[in-house]
């Protein structure tokens, strides 16, 4: 494998606010401090005999805890029951207050209902564990973003339901939405005409997501993301509006709200699936998961598409397909694999945190009386690990009884704290080298990754990696220090081997920091890989605060050899650069001394040009004639076409070594009113008589 590093750095955007120097932090008195490396770790076990029944009546004694095969010590006991009794009046538990403002903090970004009212948070209530003993805590988080108006009636009915009919006395229910931002509608309360007012807010015009892709285009075109005028504004926020980022971050947020009670919790979490748009930080998944399991929260995802018929032809709400897709079953095989990858994280979810997903069923009821069951009765145990090396590391638990027949149910485990100060104060690159090891990594600092491919030779693509962290993020202290960014990436492969690294020190020059606000900072590097599938991991920290950020992603190198169109990934971009090249050039985004830089976030300003670039491979030749190529750009808002470029036909291959021919087009975004737009690309070979049609989303603001 060979790495090619192009070491492009670019600031990029255009300038919205002015980023206000952080204040040199005043001087404390000294104090005495004393300190404690005491590592309790809690678990909630449920005990069931043959028939199913939950077991009563076990002492501390009847359990055995080991943590990665070593035995444990059980140091703390106790048994949850919770019936329907008559409980002391509680109306509410106010546990969410402020969780907004913790979540806009998290992404570095505030809520828009906030920035406009600048109503101070509410600081939350104490509220102990003993006085909610004997309650289950309930939140019934609704996806907006990702569900169709009609999957939001279908969650909202199924919830009223569960609350005039099955909410007991003991149950404590909290709604919350997630779109662009975390919305808290009601806290947890006890009063079921709070809860049902809260269920009558979401309106059939709460669902924002776009409508899914056909699976005949899935393969080729952009996962829809929802998005809205106020989501486009921050530079930070960009980076969220195609992946599961901000979702995820919404269900980590929650968890720890909740993680000062000991007892049992419970997310129902309705969506319509968690669509994979190579974008998403993996990072993030595994930091929501680790949340929820040490705040003793489980995560019950709902499918609120409920049971889905997968038909050859497509079902109702769009054409039938055409070609040999319809009878070869490779077009049932696309849509069974776009919904497997939609569910693949809600069954993560479920599955690593306790819980239980709900898919393919149009009983939402079911969910309801399962966490029911499921917090009515059992056993919390305690333990203080031994292994007190926090090295971020996966710790497996394993909860046994010491009787026969006995059937124990708890999460499999939890991730190790990692001590930065201790390991890495005055070792950079070992902090560094440690992130990227590290399978619950620092998110801190906002960063996107992108990946790409296009054709070398048969059996060798050249893989741009490009990064962006918004200026904003990047804190100043003033106009004459150097502002610097250390960047540690690395390329595996399957086996999880090594094939590619990189590592480099962005030095913005002084006075940078005026106009980094509303900007991304950019950084390119590029790997030449054969086909296959491979995972990018890049560390980034920022050397002014230390503030660390990380990403993961997959990338696939799809083998052209089998693709009846041999077209590589599109890049869109906003803005071209001067660089300097020697010798032989094998990135194909720098051609005559200009490279093209690509726009990660997909948000473009309308005083921009936007730049699409591909390329087509082997274009179809017959005897003594020319290539055929016909291409061109569609622009839809929604299924309103709203413009097309002229048709491109191409007669020779610019790329003789490589056999490809290179198309670039250039479009001025001020051509489009704001808002959420599909590029289609038409390429069709007249010669082979093959055609593909590639999509992808951007937003104009």
């Amino acid at each position: 494998m060979r790495l090619t590093l192009i070491a492009a750095v670019a600031i990029v955007g255009t300038v919205a606010t002015r980023a206000s120097s952080p204040q040199p932090p005043q001087q404390a008195q000294p104090r005495s401090v004393f300190r404690t490396s005491l590592n309790v770790i809690s678990v909630d076990v449920i005990v069931r005999d043959k028939s199913g029944a939950v077991v009563r009546g076990l002492t501390a004694a009847d359990f055995e805890i080991r943590e990665d095969g070593r035995p444990q010590q059980v140091s703390s006991f106790g048994f949850e029951e919770i019936t329907d009794k008559a409980l002391p009046a509680l109306e509410s538990a106010d546990l969410l207050a402020g969780v907004e403002a913790t979540l806009a903090e998290d992404t570095k970004r505030a809520t828009p209902a906030a920035a406009k009212s600048g109503a101070a948070v509410a600081e939350p209530s104490p509220m102990a564990s003993d006085m909610l003993a004997g309650r289950r805590l309930i939140a019934l988080v609704f996806d907006i973003s990702s569900m169709q108006p009609e999957d939001v009636q279908r969650a909202v009915d199924s919830a009223r339901k569960y609350v005039e009919e099955k909410m007991s006395a003991a149950d404590l229910v909290a709604v919350a939405t997630v779109g662009s931002t975390l919305r808290v509608l009601t806290d947890f309360t006890a009063d079921r005409t709070k809860v049902a007012t809260a269920l009558g807010a979401l309106a059939l015009t709460e669902g924002t997501a776009t409508e899914a892709p056909e699976s005949s285009t899935a393969a080729t075109e952009e996962a829809a993301a929802a998005v809205t005028d106020e989501t486009a504004v921050a530079d930070a926020a960009e980076l969220d509006m195609f992946n599961n980022d901000v979702r995820l971050r919404a269900l980590k947020t929650l968890a720890d709200a909740l993680s000062p009670i000991e007892q049992k919790k419970a997310i129902l979490y309705f969506s319509t699936g968690m669509q994979r748009s190579g974008q998403d930080n993996q990072v993030e998944l595994r930091s929501a998961i680790n949340a929820a399991v040490r705040a003793n929260v489980a995560i019950y995802p709902i499918d609120t598409r409920g049971l889905q018929a997968v038909v050859p032809g497509g079902d109702a709400r769009q054409a039938s397909g055409r070609g040999q897709a319809l009878f070869s079953g490779r077009g049932v095989q696309q849509q069974f694999a776009q919904l497997a990858s939609s569910q693949d994280t809600l069954t993560s979810l479920a599955a690593d945190t306790g819980g239980r997903a709900f898919t393919d069923s149009n009983d939402f009821g079911e969910a309801f009386a399962r966490v029911q069951r499921d917090m009515s009765a059992y056993y919390l145990l305690g333990y203080s690990s031994t292994n007190a090396t926090k090295d971020g590391r996966f710790r497996r638990i394993q909860v046994r009884v010491k009787r026969d027949g006995m059937r124990v149910e708890a999460r499999a485990g939890y991730y190790a704290d990692r001590d930065f100060t201790h390991t890495s104060r005055n070792d950079r690159e070992a902090q560094l080298e440690e992130q990227m090891f590290a399978a619950v990594s620092a998110t801190d600092l906002p960063v996107l990754v992108t990946g790409g491919w296009f054709r070398l030779a048969a059996d060798r693509y050249y893989v741009p990696v490009a990064l962006t962290v918004p200026g904003s993020a990047v804190p100043v202290a003033n106009d004459t220090d150097l502002v610097s960014l250390d960047v540690l990436g690395m390329v595996r492969d399957e086996r999880n081997f090594p094939v590619g690294r990189f590592r480099e020190t962005l030095k913005l020059p002084p006075g940078t920091g005026k106009t980094l606000a509303g900007k991304q900072v950019l950084y390119q590097s590029g790997v030449t890989l054969p086909p296959g599938r491979f995972s990018v991991k890049v560390v980034v920290r920022e050397n002014t605060t230390g503030l660390l950020g990380s990403f993961e992603a997959p990338i696939v190198v799809p083998e052209l050899k089998q693709a009846a169109m041999k077209v590589s990934s599109v890049v869109l971009s906003t803005q071209l650069q001067a660089v300097a090249t020697k010798g032989k050039n094998d990135n194909p985004l720098v051609r005559d001394g200009v490279q093209l830089l690509p726009n990660l976030t997909h948000v473009v300003g309308k005083d921009q040009k936007l730049f699409f670039y591909y390329e087509v491979y082997d274009p179809g030749q017959a005897s003594g004639s020319t290539p055929q190529l016909r291409t061109s750009l569609a622009f839809y808002r929604g299924k309103v076409k709203v413009l097309e470029t002229p048709v491109v036909e191409r007669t020779t291959v610019d790329a003789p070594d490589r056999r490809a021919a290179l198309f670039q087009f250039e479009v001025p975004a001020g051509s489009f009113t704001p808002g959420l737009y599909t590029v289609q690309i038409n390429i069709i070979d007249a010669v082979a008589g093959k055609f593909d049609f590639p999509r992808m989303l951007f937003v104009v603001r």
